[in-house]
């Protein structure tokens, strides 16, 4: 038997041999970026880049990968953000990486 088991709010369990996307989509919740100040959902880089210039960090190419931007911040440690370039590819490794480096500023939530 294969396929993915769903579950209802009913308690009745059912085996979908080969579920639909939107199928596969329910009750899955994605992970966003949210700026705590506003309580907005970074939806862009637009919004993104917007935010961490105001915060003092600086953006970069990333010379040695075209696919990427990285943002730079002079502190004692000298902190630095990869991105990629494409906004639809930017990941929760990647927001993780800007919640750490930019504490009490941004949270990732389920939706």
């Amino acid at each position: 038997m294969s396929g993915v088991w769903f579950s209802k709010n009913t308690g009745v369990i059912r085996l979908v041999e080969n579920p639909s996307e939107e199928e596969q989509s329910i009750g899955r919740k994605r992970k966003v970026l949210v700026h705590l100040p506003t309580q907005e959902i970074v939806s862009s880089y637009n919004s993104l880049e917007k935010i961490l210039t105001d915060l003092g960090w600086e953006k970069y190419d990333c010379g040695d990968d075209p696919d990427f931007y990285q943002f730079h911040k002079k502190t004692p440690t000298d902190l630095s953000i990869s991105l990629p370039k494409d906004f639809a590819k930017f990941n929760t490794v990647q927001m993780y990486d800007i919640v750490f480096k930019t504490r009490h500023i941004f949270h990732v939530r389920y939706i």
